[in-house]
């Protein structure tokens, strides 16, 4: 059965600093014209950084859209043209002052396929030394160690919620228990 959906026509709603809104015509598998409503997103990348004793590093800071504060793995978005890996390791420097001497890709995820083509890839990061944060302008978090046991036991208790942090849990859970992508 073919399900491709294909593009009529698209209309620009919004463009703002890093995402777009798109809301498009498209053409149905079974013929019928339909809209279709997205956001156009560069990606991010979020960071698994364990450190030698085992433990994460973990970040605090508010997010403006949902008025809370939540406990985050290291994230950030893909700056136009930038290698993911790249990403990964200016936004650890930048978010938590660390660098880290080995890097391994865990996997890609889509958070939101139902309205943005958002991806987020996710890396693992070990060999971890602190030289010291670089927050951009307008970023306010607070860094911290967490052991993997009790990040798990967090979610479990609802003191992480973000989902991209749950995901990696999962999947850094997942490779110490001997998973092999």
């Amino acid at each position: 059965m073919e399900l491709k959906e294909t593009q009529i026509d698209s209309a620009l709603v919004y463009e703002g600093n890093f995402i777009k809104v798109s809301k498009d015509k498209a053409r149905m598998p079974d013929g019928s014209v339909s809209s279709r409503e997205y956001i156009k997103h560069p990606g991010a990348v979020t960071v698994l950084a364990l450190l030698d004793n085992g433990k994460l590093i973990m970040e605090r800071q508010f997010r403006y859209a949902p008025q809370q504060e939540f406990v985050e793995l290291p994230a950030g978005k893909i700056d136009h043209g930038e290698d993911i890996l790249l990403t990964a390791k200016r936004e650890l420097l930048e978010e938590t002052g660390y660098v880290a001497s080995e890097w391994t890709h865990v996997t890609t995820v889509w958070p939101c396929i139902g309205y943005s083509d958002e991806r987020i890839e996710y890396f693992l990061a070990r060999g971890l030394v602190h030289q010291g944060s670089q927050l951009d302008e307008g970023e306010f978090l607070e860094v911290f160690e967490l052991s993997v046991a009790d990040a798990i036991d967090w979610v479990r208790l609802g003191k992480i919620t973000d989902s991209k942090t749950i995901v990696g849990l999962f999947w850094l859970e997942k490779l110490q228990q001997g998973w092999k992508k």
